[in-house]
């Protein structure tokens, strides 16, 4: 999804120097797009799951091999995932607990308490709540799968790393906010905190010399 120039021009007006920053990065390019938008809702939510707490070039290395556990390019499906013995995706890097996590999920899948064909019809705390059920699935895989396959528009990971480096980036502060400080600095930028959450991924990125 993505907002309408208008939408993000009252952003900008709404907050100056959030707007700076707007001007200078590249324009929000609208969600889903990227790695979360491929394959199903399972597939991607199992990347967010793989990629947590990992630095990216390690994060795709034991994606990789995950992958080539099963035929074609993708993450496995979720009975391929049930299938598959622990060992397996052990072998190929993944930590015990997303094991459980990903193996967690599938059954989910399979029994009805996880409901991804319906997630379209459900609103983000709905969703939230559905996949805070599944074992060592947290707050933030679930903002990401709103945000990146979802494409909601008013999602504020606020206790993701890079969107607190923005925003210390942002404000030119010393040290970076705790989440409850950037929640309340979002405010202004309801209903569109998740194109504000991208400009900070921007910010940190514009801050290495990416």
């Amino acid at each position: 999804m993505k907002p309408t120039p208008s939408q993000l021009e009252e952003l900008a007006r709404r907050d100056p120097v959030l707007g700076a920053a707007m001007a200078r990065v590249a324009p929000f390019p609208g969600f889903p797009a990227g790695p979360l938008a491929r394959g199903s809702h399972f597939q991607a939510i199992a990347r967010s799951i793989t990629f947590q707490q990992l630095a990216g070039a390690a994060a795709r290395t034991i994606y990789g091999r995950v992958c080539e556990l099963t035929p074609g390019p993708r993450f496995p499906t979720v009975d391929e995932c049930l299938a598959l013995p622990d060992t397996a995706f052990r072998n190929a890097g993944l930590s015990a607990a997303k094991t459980r996590a990903i193996k967690d999920l599938a059954g989910r899948c399979t029994d009805g308490s996880v409901r991804l064909r319906s997630v379209a019809r459900m609103t983000d705390a709905q969703v939230a709540e559905m996949l805070s059920g599944v074992w060592g699935i947290g707050e933030w895989t679930a903002q990401m799968f709103l945000i990146f396959r979802l494409g909601r528009l008013d999602v504020m990971p606020a206790g993701d790393l890079g969107v607190r480096e923005g925003v210390r980036l942002l404000d030119g502060l010393d040290e970076r906010p705790t989440p409850g400080a950037v929640l309340a600095r979002a405010e202004p930028w309801r209903p569109l905190r998740s194109v504000a959450a991208w400009v900070m991924y921007r910010l940190c990125d514009e801050a290495r010399g990416g």
